[in-house]
């Protein structure tokens, strides 16, 4: 007997999306949230039969340039919204990952998706994440209900802060439905101090100098052997007005020369080693690999990868050592032994690619202690009580 064929809607606003949730509220229908198709391989596999797409709840709402501010509906994809501000010198400040490279697959980031992963890339370490910047949202709850949240400015948050809480729940609180972001000027130059030949541990030092310096680093990644070159490369980028970014740079080098410094990209050769760290791009390919991302002191992800050993097909560094990036095979074996080998060091590991067999079988997001856990499923009945809406795409049951 074949499967039942899906139902999708494509409200045109927000009245109609929430006429949607209520309408299936009623019925007890799960309904999985669909955006621009970009990330659609993150979480735990799809539950629901009936889907709600938010291809047409797209649009700016407002830029004021002067304000640096932004807001924009949830099926806006990010290529829209950076059109809009470069015009203005402007740019979103956390630079989000595009997870198409790992996907392979065609689809368009945006607005929602972004908010609903926190999808945050190098400058991270210096300009915060996703969550940082976005101080205002329109959310349409599993009763059907619009909520508002934060505002047009940063200082607008008492009680709590259902912005931040929103922001990474992967869709699983309600559908978002407008997201309002706190803008940055964008960098008139940038360089990239490269350093080579340098071993794990060695480079994590670099980076972490490199941080600690005066010198405004807004990138600091690691990539090993084989990844466009056949020697590890420590990549520091280094962002402002030109002057000063060759100010910066020269004094960067004589700080990091005992180490191997010698020279620095800039242009598009420096923009290009970013988007391709932002993007994860060295570890796409394979594409049968299952893709780990790990957050942990810097101090201790060279320890976890290798204790790890072979199990660590490749890996890459991020946020100073502070983020792992990880191919590994795609079983739960593999699964198993990312997690043991995190226990006693402390972090978070999310399985971002694998088959939907395994991320159906295995932990996808880290296990959370009981208490958490009920906290957890506390918080998610208390905007969808029946459980309708992503269910289960961050933790089983929830």
């Amino acid at each position: 007997m074949s499967a039942p064929e899906e139902t999708a809607y494509a409200p045109a606003d927000e009245g109609e999306a929430a006429e949607i949730v209520r309408a299936a509220h009623q019925r007890r229908a799960k309904l999985d949230i669909v955006g621009g198709g970009a990330r659609g391989g993150l979480g735990r596999p799809r539950e629901g039969r009936e889907r709600l797409a938010t291809r047409r709840l797209a649009g700016i709402v407002f830029h004021e340039p002067a304000e640096m501010t932004l807001r924009a509906r949830a099926g806006t994809p990010l290529a829209a919204i950076e059109a809009a501000l470069a015009p203005h010198g402007q740019m979103l400040p956390f630079e989000p990952i595009d997870h198409r490279a790992l996907y392979g697959g065609a689809g368009e980031p945006t607005v929602g998706g972004l908010v609903a992963t926190n999808a945050s890339g190098p400058r991270r370490i210096s300009a915060g994440a996703a969550r940082d910047s976005l101080i205002g949202l329109r959310l349409v709850n599993g009763r059907g209900e619009s909520v508002e949240a934060g505002g047009r400015v940063m200082k607008n948050v008492t009680g709590l802060d259902l912005v931040k809480l929103v922001c990474g729940a992967h869709g699983t609180l309600g559908l978002i439905a407008e997201a309002t972001f706190k803008l940055l000027p964008r960098p008139e130059a940038e360089a990239t101090v490269v350093i080579r030949r340098l071993e794990d541990e060695r480079a994590i030092a670099a980076m972490t100098r490199a941080l600690g310096s005066p010198f405004g680093v807004s990138g600091a990644a690691a990539i090993g052997s084989g990844m466009g070159r056949e020697f590890p490369r420590v990549f520091l980028r280094l962002e402002g007005f030109a002057d000063s970014v060759d100010y910066r740079a020269e004094r960067l080098i004589a700080l990091l020369a005992d180490m191997g410094a010698k020279h620095a990209l800039r242009g598009e050769e420096s923009q290009r080693i970013w988007r391709a760290v932002r993007d994860v791009e060295f570890l796409a390919e394979p594409r049968e690999r299952a893709i780990w991302r790990v957050s942990l002191p810097p101090s201790k992800g060279a320890r976890f990868v290798a204790a790890l050993g072979e199990r660590a097909l490749s890996h890459c560094y991020d946020w100073g050592g502070g983020l792992v990036w990880l191919a590994s095979d795609p079983t739960v074996e593999a699964a198993r032994a990312v997690r043991l080998a995190l226990a006693p060091l402390g972090g978070h590991a999310t399985l971002t690619r694998a088959p939907d067999a395994l991320r159906a079988r295995v932990d996808v997001f880290e296990p959370m202690p009981p208490a958490l856990a009920r906290l957890t499923r506390g918080v998610k009945a208390s905007f969808d009580p029946d459980g309708l809406i992503n269910a289960g795409r961050m933790y089983a049951g929830v």
